[in-house]
């Protein structure tokens, strides 16, 4: 399995005010209806990522979101809020990040294979978000090759409603990755991938990576959870 791996770019320009709507292609657009846990990640009102609550005050994204893809440094985290359900111009809940944990192997560049497999943050919330309002996602580390999961992130395309892939085929597992077959876009970095099951509450597997191609297949990467996570979870507290 050869890949050609390209990082999605964590600095999207907004081009709006915090919690703003734009005006988007409405095409593809989902409703966060029961996966109001899923949120954007606005970052200094001047880049975005994916976010998915996993906690009433934790908040699981891509490690390489916390930093500038400019200058290589950190982005303070009280910088970044935490909008969850975005739709339009209404969040479900609006927090502010106040610490984020980056896993311990994690190193920045602005491209390359170091991006995957320890590519995880957990954020910690200035206020926990009741589970009456959103319930989190559930983690499961079990993806293997041969599932189908699903893909829910905002984007360039869809900075303010989140885009649904749905049917993504795990083509691969390799350590800490997964290769699937979801076409992401830009702004997607940090987007949980789900496992969505009629009757069952949705599952957390993997976070959204970077973009690769394998062959001339465009491919999506992904971070499998591990037990790295509990501990990014407690030190996040």
């Amino acid at each position: 399995m050869r890949l050609t791996i390209a990082a999605i770019a964590a600095c999207l320009s907004l081009g709006m005010p915090l919690g703003a709507a734009a005006d988007e292609p409405r095409a593809r657009a989902e409703s966060t209806q029961g996966l109001e846990a899923v949120g954007r990640l606005n970052i200094a009102n001047k880049s975005m990522c994916t976010g998915a609550l996993v906690a009433p005050n934790l908040v699981l994204t891509a490690a390489h979101c916390l930093f500038d893809p400019r200058t290589g440094a950190r982005v303070d985290p009280q910088s970044i809020w935490f909008e969850a359900g975005l739709s339009g111009r209404r969040a479900v809940a609006l927090r502010q990040v106040v610490k984020a944990v980056v896993h311990p192997q994690y190193q920045y560049r602005p491209s390359g294979t170091h991006q995957i497999g320890n590519d995880l943050a957990v954020l910690r919330l200035d206020r926990p978000i009741s589970s009456r309002q959103i319930e989190p996602l559930a983690m499961h580390a079990g993806a293997e090759r041969g599932d189908v999961l699903d893909v829910m992130s905002y984007t360039q395309h869809h900075a303010t409603r989140p885009s649904l892939k749905r049917s993504c085929s795990v083509l691969a597992r390799k350590s800490r990755t997964l290769v699937m077959s979801c076409l992401v876009d830009f702004g997607a970095s940090g987007s949980p991938v789900l496992e969505l099951r009629p009757g069952q509450a949705p599952r957390l597997v993997s976070v959204i990576s970077a973009k690769a191609a394998m062959g001339r297949r465009p491919v999506s990467i992904g971070t499998a959870l591990d037990a790295t996570l509990t501990d990014l979870i407690r030190r996040a507290g």
